[in-house]
């Protein structure tokens, strides 16, 4: 009874008029321009956290004081929400109460900013878990939709979207005791509601569990598409722009129920895309992009194309607010500094060691830098990037199909006289690069001059969205004579990258590095012709531009290694970028390009960069050093000590590894003066996978470059290098199995007492379907490298691995790694010969195949044609591994016959069975 007592009397609770006037002036203060008030007032509000009722009186103001403006009582609303989320937990019962109550009793307020305040208040409060100790709430505000007074009623409906928007997972679990059977078909009754506002809420309460396919939603799914049906038209844009989410979402979940319809769904779509409300306009367009991901996408809109076509291309024209958006009247502005703002964070991706192979330039990850051009100083999406991204999913749907409605688009659109229709034609031959290359092809030997000629357009929007498209076809410009495109091309970029515009200057350098990736070694003639530009623009690059600039340089050694090497490419090069790395404080994150900058020089330079390691060295282990340092103090107290931000540590570990790649044995005496080791020990247990990533990569690098001193941690590293071949975390699994394969290579036999450690992960990644190329060939590479120095201790499992070894090691180039990897497995082959011809007991002398059971032989030799196929997948083996394969491969026609042998070398596709032939004889 106590309780109840005191509850009653904290729900008649009055202010004290004094603190009511002091807060109120607070509140007042706090909508001051002045920073040094508004710091007075936070550390007031603070102190005032401290007092029980401190919060009474917020609510009070919010709810009761109509007096004052809405501004104020807003403001206090927000404030309470804030300790809402700070302290909660801390709120005596009787303020808890009493808010909850106050909210409630006022969410159909006459102001719709304190309705609004009041919704965002009960939804955080029950987003802490309050759900579940406010069991009227939701019978409340589903009871109060029902009210005479529209006020209360769309009050009521902001409450419950935003609960629907914050909680949508407890709201559809057993926890609540499932409130949505009843909610649901509730929200349905309300999209016929007079009001466009209780419509609009209705649509956006139930489209928060479409995604998640919510039961209660699905028993109703029929009704509530008719429902949608019926607001097709609404005259509220909001009404519309809930319309179509709902449909682009139900495409995914429930297409089933979408597809007697499609035909008048696809014809609506077309109409809201054109929506002259940009949010609907939008909204619809995602439509085309989720449409494209379906597999019938293709079937079912053939028939629209002619219409679907003209509109997102007319979609891609930028509008008059993105001109003003994006200054696009402004012409040179190379002088402005950048605000920093206009700096989007950069992530580090870790190194991750991969084999090249014959079909350069395939990348497992998808590269952002891609994207539909970059407006990025307007909102990040808008009608124009999402009718050009829809563009090119179809592009990729249809292929050449497209190109007979885009053509004749296109004709009108690329010599237009309007600079804003050019551009846009520019954009869509840009965005239908990748799916309609091979129907473009024709075309190109007359568009790309012309393409080039737009570089030098007087509109600078104009410039940079040509430098895109350019690198869209920097693939095909390549594939030609290199004076007929390469060279003109290159010549503009260049003279781009040095343009008086900062968009044209971003997106010029990243153009160019495109084109590096693409070009490779055949932009060696042009080599100091280029340092000339990428060196001059340092000193004309604003902060932002500089960030892309590193990543030019980085990727063109990269793409050139070891031919940049020449002391008067060194001598143009280095000194700017040592410059800005004496510049940079240790925390400055513009480290990050610039550390993987130099990681890239530093591995193509080689013996080149060896005046500029020492310093270059001493820094990545101090940053390594002073990051662990940190993390240690953080761990060991949270609240005195922050932690760490790891991507330097990573970017720092890379580096390394770059120097150690470039350096080779010039490494040895950094390492000798160092605690790199010792460092790397504790990198490689951190709990974020990406430090692991980097010091495997790392530690690979050091086995290669200086393994004397790498040798006496190997008991401590081999465990740890056992424990992650996890292949959960793809990458660091990859590091650590290549980080293997280089210890065992340099170990030799001394690796037996390891192998248990390592080998059976090894045969068990190798052999899980839907492994990435990457790691499959590293695992293989591995095998064959343990099996090389220790064929005792891995032929045995032979026949558990064969198969899916030589499909991983077919497709890539004749290399060191590849070439330990087959003695590996010719050794194994010697020492465990049934395991490559199954169930068959036979002895391998060094020259001989002997079979003691020949009637096995048609079921017996299954793998074999794999280890044929893998062997001549070499161009050029080293002669004594020619004669290994040779033993093999001619032992093995001997035992089975000439017979036998013919009747399994039919089974061979006619290249395999010809190179065979031709290289060893069989």
């Amino acid at each position: 009874m106590v309780w109840d007592r005191q509850t009653k009397m904290e729900y008649e609770w009055k202010p004290d008029e004094q603190g009511l006037q002091q807060i109120l002036q607070l509140l007042k203060e706090s909508q001051s321009p002045d920073t040094t008030i508004q710091r007075t007032v936070q550390q007031k509000l603070e102190q005032l956290n401290q007092y029980p009722d401190f919060n009474n009186y917020l609510i009070f103001v919010l709810t009761k004081l109509k007096s004052e403006d809405e501004p104020t009582r807003s403001l206090s609303g927000l404030i309470l929400k804030n300790n809402v989320k700070a302290h909660f937990q801390n709120f005596p019962n009787g303020v808890t109460d009493f808010i909850k109550s106050e909210c409630l009793n006022n969410i159909g307020d006459s102001s719709p900013l304190i309705r609004a305040t009041v919704g965002i208040l009960i939804t955080t409060i029950a987003s802490k878990g309050e759900l579940q100790n406010w069991p009227d709430l939701l019978p409340k505000l589903c009871s109060l939709l029902d009210s005479e007074d529209y006020n209360t009623c769309e009050g009521a409906f902001g409450a419950l979207q935003k609960i629907c928007e914050d909680s949508a997972e407890i709201l559809d679990s057993d926890v609540l005791d499932r409130p949505l059977n009843i909610m649901i078909p509730k929200f349905l009754q309300f999209f016929k509601h007079s009001s466009p506002k209780i419509r609009s809420h209705a649509v956006a309460c139930v489209n928060q569990f479409i995604i998640s396919r919510t039961q209660a939603l699905m028993l109703h799914i029929d009704s509530f598409i008719e429902n949608l049906f019926a607001l097709a038209g609404d005259e509220e844009p909001e009404v519309r722009k809930n319309v179509c989410r709902a449909l682009v979402m139900l495409l995914e979940v429930r297409m089933d129920r979408l597809l007697p319809h499609m035909h008048n769904i696809v014809e609506y779509m077309l109409q809201r895309t054109q929506d002259q409300d940009e949010n609907v306009a939008l909204e619809a367009c995602e439509f085309w992009l989720t449409l494209a991901e379906q597999p019938i996408c293709k079937d079912v809109l053939v028939r629209h194309l002619p219409k679907l076509i003209p509109v997102l291309v007319n979609g891609m024209k930028y509008s008059d607010i993105d001109i003003i958006l994006l200054k696009g009247d402004v012409e040179e502005d190379e002088t402005i500094p950048d605000s920093e703002q206009d700096i989007r964070p950069r992530f580090h991706r870790s190194r991750t060691v991969a084999q090249q192979h014959d079909e350069d330039g395939i990348e497992e990850e998808d590269d952002d830098d891609d994207e539909i051009d970059d407006d990025d100083t307007i909102s990040d999406w808008n009608l124009r990037k999402c009718s050009a991204a829809a563009l090119d999913v179809l592009a990729n749907v249809y292929r050449d199909e497209l190109l007979p409605h885009i053509l004749p688009l296109l004709k009108e659109l690329l010599f237009h006289h309007e600079w804003v229709v050019k551009e846009s034609g520019i954009l869509v031959l840009g965005a239908i690069a990748e799916g309609c290359m091979q129907g473009m092809i024709p075309y190109l030997p007359e568009l790309i001059p012309h393409l080039i000629q737009c570089l030098s357009d007087k509109k600078a929007l104009v410039r940079s969205i040509t430098c895109w498209t350019l690198s869209r076809y920097a693939h095909w410009v390549v594939s030609q004579p290199p004076d007929t495109y390469l060279k003109p091309l290159m010549t503009e970029l260049l003279k781009r990258i040095l343009d008086s515009n900062k968009r044209v200057q971003e997106a010029a350098c990243s153009a160019f590095a495109t084109l590096e990736e693409e070009a490779c070694t055949e932009l060696v003639p042009y080599l100091a012709y280029i340092l000339d530009t990428l060196v001059f623009a340092f000193s004309k690059y604003q902060h932002k531009n500089l960030l892309i600039l590193y990543d030019a340089i980085g990727t063109l050694a990269d793409s050139v290694g070891h031919h940049l090497n020449k002391p008067e490419y060194i001598q143009m090069l280095m000194p700017p970028l040592i410059q800005k790395w004496n510049m940079l404080k240790d925390e400055d994150k513009d480290l990050f390009p610039l550390l993987e900058c130099l990681s890239s020089v530093a591995t193509a330079l080689q013996s080149g960069f060896l005046p500029y390691c020492e310093p270059v060295y001493q820094r990545c282990v101090n940053l390594v050093q002073k990051t662990l340092a940190q993390a240690m103090l953080n761990n060991a107290h949270p609240d005195q000590y922050e932690a760490p931000d790891k991507d330097f540590m990573i970017v720092a570990l890379d580096l390394l590894s770059g120097l150690a790649e470039g350096l080779g044995g010039n490494i040895e005496q950094l390492v000798a003066r160092s605690n790199i080791l010792t460092l790397m020990y504790q990198c490689m247990q951190d709990k974020m996978p990406e430090v692991r990533q980097s010091s495997f990569a790392l530690l690979g690098d050091l086995t290669k470059a200086c393994f004397p001193h790498v040798k006496p941690c190997i008991a401590d590293f081999m465990p740890i290098l056992g424990t992650n071949l996890n292949p959960e975390f793809i990458s660091v699994c990859n590091n650590a199995t290549w980080a293997i394969g280089e210890i065992s290579i340099q170990m030799g036999i001394e690796m037996k007492p390891y192998i248990p450690m390592v080998l059976h992960q090894l045969v068990e990644i190798i052999n899980r379907p839907n492994t990435p190329k990457t790691l499959l060939e590293n695992t293989a590479i591995t095998i064959g490298r343990l099996g090389y120095v220790c064929p005792q201790e891995v032929a045995p499992m032979l026949q558990q691995f064969i198969r899916p070894w030589c499909t991983s090691l077919r497709n890539i180039r004749d290399n060191e790694e590849k070439d330990s990897a087959f003695r590996g497995i010719c050794t194994m082959i010697s020492v465990n010969p049934s395991g490559v011809i199954q169930d068959i007991k036979f002895q391998y002398k060094l020259t001989e195949l002997r079979f003691l059971d020949r009637g096995l032989i048609g079921t017996a030799i299954k793998d074999f044609i794999f280890f044929c196929d893998a062997v001549a997948s070499w161009i050029n083996p080293k002669d004594d591994l020619r004669d290994m394969f040779c033993k093999i491969l001619h032992g093995f026609k001997n035992q089975v016959g000439d017979e036998n042998w013919r009747r399994f070398s039919d089974q061979f596709p006619l290249p395999l069975k010809e190179r065979l032939a031709a290289f060893y004889g069989v």
